[in-house]
C-alpha cells in the first residue's frame, strides 16, 4: 500500500494505452486538482486485473508501464501509482476498497472515472455504489461518460481489435498518435543485410500488441543513450520500412518485427528502441523468387518516404 499522502483528486484504471478517452479522463483530474489546489493522482495496475482474474488470458498490451507514465505525466498527472494487483487486493469488497486504500491511505477529494467503471470483488462496485460511498466517507465522485467518434467509443479493446487488422490509422485516431512497439535489437539471421535490406530486428516485450503480419510504414526511435549517431541518436525519430510475420519467402517459422531504418548504417545491436507504427503498405507474401522480394522491398521503401513525408507535412500544419 502506498505511505499516507494528504488530499488528493484521484483517477483510476489500467490506462493501457492512454488513448483519447483516457486523455479526457485525466484532463477533469488534472483540471480539478488544481482548482482544489492538490495533487492529481493516476492509480493504474500491474500485472493487468485480467491476469489475475483468470491466469492466461492477458489481453495484448498497447503500451509498457514506463511508457504510461511518459504519456500521462505530457498530460499534467503529478503523481504515478502502481498498485500490484494481487489475489488478496482481488479479494477487497467495494467498502473495504474504497476505506482502506481511497480513503485511509490516500486521501481522495475527489474520484475521476469513466461510467462504465468497475472496482472491487468480483467487480461488484460501480460508479454509483463510489457515489454512495463518497457520500458517507467524505470525497466527490465524477462519473465520465466516454468519448468517441461515428458510433465508435474510444477503448483499450477496440484499439487492440485496430492493432490486430493492422488498421493503423484507426489506431492512431483513438490514441491521439500511432501505435508503438518497444524492444531490444536483438541478432537475426542477417538475411536482411545479404539482400541490401539490414533490417532492426525489434524484440518485444511479453504480452505486446504486434500489428497483423505485412509491412508498414512508420518511424524507428532509439529510445536509450548509446554508441548511435545521426538519424538514430537518442530521441530522433527516423523512417522505417517495418516488416511483421515470418517470412514466407523463406519458409520462416518465427514471427518478428523487423525495421529497415533509412538513411543509416548506425550499429543498432542492443539498443531499446520503439516503432511507431503509421500506415499498412501491403500484406505479407510469399515471392516466387529472391528479384521479386527485393524489387518490393525497395517498392515498400519508396511508398515509405512518400506516406512519412506526407504525415510530417500533415504535422506541421496543425
Amino acid at each position: 500500500m502506498p505511505p499516507d499522502w494528504g488530499r488528493c483528486v484521484l483517477t483510476i484504471g489500467v490506462f493501457d494505452g492512454v488513448h483519447r478517452g483516457h486523455a479526457q479522463l485525466i484532463s477533469r483530474a488534472v483540471k480539478s486538482a488544481a482548482v482544489r489546489g492538490v495533487p492529481s493522482v493516476l492509480m493504474t495496475f500491474d500485472p493487468h486485473p485480467m491476469e489475475v482474474v483468470r491466469p492466461g488470458s492477458h489481453p495484448a498490451q498497447l503500451t509498457t508501464l514506463t511508457r504510461r507514465a511518459e504519456l500521462v505525466e505530457e498530460l499534467g498527472i503529478d503523481v504515478f501509482l502502481v498498485m500490484p494487483f494481487t489475489q488478496d487486493f482481488m479479494k477487497l469488497t467495494p467498502g473495504r476498497y474504497v476505506h482502506d486504500l481511497l480513503v485511509e491511505k490516500l486521501h481522495v477529494a475527489e474520484v475521476v472515472v469513466g461510467d462504465n467503471f468497475t472496482f472491487g470483488k468480483k467487480a461488484a462496485g460501480t460508479v454509483e455504489t463510489m457515489r454512495e460511498l463518497g457520500g458517507r466517507f467524505g470525497f466527490e465522485v465524477d462519473g465520465v461518460k466516454l468519448v468517441g467518434e461515428h458510433a465508435v467509443t474510444f477503448s483499450s479493446t477496440y484499439i487492440r481489435a485496430c492493432v490486430d487488422a493492422g488498421d493503423m490509422a484507426a489506431a492512431a485516431d483513438a490514441l491521439g498518435r500511432p501505435h508503438r512497439v518497444e524492444g531490444v535489437v536483438v541478432h537475426g539471421d542477417g538475411r536482411g543485410r545479404e539482400l541490401g535490406f539490414p533490417t532492426a530486428n525489434v524484440a518485444p516485450p511479453m504480452h505486446a500488441a504486434i500489428p497483423a503480419d505485412g509491412v508498414y510504414a512508420g518511424w524507428f526511435t532509439v529510445l536509450a543513450a548509446g554508441e548511435t549517431v545521426g538519424v538514430t541518436r537518442p530521441g530522433k525519430r527516423a523512417m522505417a520500412a517495418i516488416s511483421v510475420g515470418t517470412n514466407p519467402t523463406f519458409s520462416g517459422r518465427t514471427r518478428t518485427v523487423e525495421a529497415f531504418v533509412l538513411d543509416t548504417e548506425a550499429d543498432l545491436y542492443g539498443q531499446h528502441v520503439a516503432v511507431d507504427f503509421v500506415q499498412h503498405l501491403r500484406g505479407m507474401r510469399r515471392f516466387d523468387s529472391i528479384d521479386d522480394l527485393v524489387r518490393a522491398m525497395g517498392e515498400d521503401v519508396e511508398q515509405t518516404r512518400q506516406v512519412l513525408a506526407a504525415a510530417e507535412a500533415s504535422e506541421a500544419q496543425r
